[in-house]
């Protein structure tokens, strides 16, 4: 048995105020040439079902473009002949009961299945079960939902579990609101011959809690694209799921539009130019680090300028990084470093007012813990 997972697809959204020769804005084309290369992917495989996890469009309310390419690209998979298996995820399901969840409009599909409701829902066919769990606002009606899971599973079919929310972060998420899988729950993917997760943008197993363990049929399909430049994989995927006396997950990547980072170290200026590589940059998302700045260069240098060394690029950002005098023991200019480095910075300060060493690098080790998934809930990246 085949199946073909993918999620977070973000249809609709856009960002740098950038069009392309349709007059679309360019990052929002991006994504649409990202879900096409997964169409066209499925029709080559014709696998026996299709599921996706959650945040179809990027909005509760898309936009009348992204509608009708997601209407054009599921008549497409439904024309397949085969069954698509599709849940809300939290930018798909409206705040409040005054609006109607937009993946109804794929109800009268004849290949379409999909589950908004906020509550468990079961879609069985004659060899295989799908355990829907969809994004939910309300977080404390989800373990009664994942009990109903439980008491519904086939135990003469294959089992597959689809949920939208953070499985293994909770030190995280709760912060910001989202459904957090609850721990204690884990044990049912046992239960399961797949756990198909949406919601974090990188491809990957999940983790045990507590372990370096992987749960080995658990996973995150990841983005079709990014929904932020913190975001900075080159590669995003689909995966390609085979069940059989094994579980088999392969990762199926698509072309997307690089980042590439450039530095120039400033105190040596003129050599860093004149060394300076643009030819990798055509069409790409250019990050420009200037690195070791005074405050008198950054006066001088002018991001235009910078800007004009990547001419082919499609988008070019500047970061400037000031240098430290040896007596500084705090960042010159906030806004132009990130704020990991500025959470560290001042770590260390505290640090070194208390002389406590270990206590630092205790510290340093949890922040970055935390800001290694930080560009997965920062801005829109969920």
């Amino acid at each position: 048995m085949k199946i073909i997972h993918f999620s977070d697809t973000h249809l609709g959204y856009n960002d740098l105020d950038i069009l392309d020769e349709n007059n679309i804005n360019q990052r929002e084309a991006d994504f649409y040439d990202a879900f096409s290369q997964v169409i066209n992917q499925i029709e080559k495989i014709q696998p026996d079902y299709i599921i996706h996890t959650g945040d179809l469009f990027h909005r509760s309310s898309p936009s009348n473009r992204a509608i009708t390419f997601a209407l054009k690209e599921f008549k497409r998979i439904n024309d397949m002949n085969i069954p698509c298996i599709m849940i809300a995820g939290n930018h798909s399901t409206p705040r409040t009961n005054l609006s109607s969840p937009i993946l109804k409009i794929f109800e009268d599909f004849e290949n379409i299945y999909v589950s908004y409701e906020q509550k468990y829902k079961k879609i069985e066919f004659d060899d295989i079960a799908f355990h829907t769990l969809p994004h939910m606002n309300d977080e404390t009606k989800a373990e009664e939902q994942i009990n109903l899971c439980e008491e519904n599973i086939e135990k003469d079919k294959k089992n597959i579990m689809m949920m939208h929310c953070s499985v293994g972060a909770w030190y995280l998420m709760q912060e910001f609101g989202e459904w957090v899988y609850p721990t204690h729950k884990e044990y049912i993917f046992e239960s399961m011959d797949y756990v198909a997760l949406g919601h974090w943008h990188g491809f990957g197993a999940v983790s045990v809690k507590g372990t370096k363990e992987k749960y080995p049929n658990a996973f995150y399909s990841g983005s079709t694209e990014r929904t932020s430049l913190n975001d900075k994989r080159n590669e995003k995927c689909f995966v390609e799921v085979t069940i059989d006396d094994t579980l088999r997950v392969e990762p199926k990547y698509i072309n997307i539009r690089p980042i590439i980072t450039k530095e120039i170290n400033c105190e040596d200026y003129e050599t860093s130019l004149e060394t300076l590589d643009s030819s990798d940059v055509k069409d790409a998302i250019v990050e420009v680090r200037l690195i070791n700045l005074t405050s008198l260069q950054s006066i001088d240098i002018q991001t235009s300028d910078i800007k004009a060394l990547f001419k082919e690029a499609m988008h070019v950002s500047v970061k400037r990084e000031f240098k430290k005098s040896s007596t500084e023991s705090t960042i010159d200019d906030i806004e132009a470093v990130s704020l990991e480095e500025y959470f560290l910075e001042h770590i260390k300060e505290d640090s070194i007012n208390t002389q406590d060493t270990k206590e630092y690098e205790r510290l340093e080790l949890k922040v970055k813990e935390l800001f290694s998934k930080y560009e997965e809930v920062a801005d829109d990246t969920i």
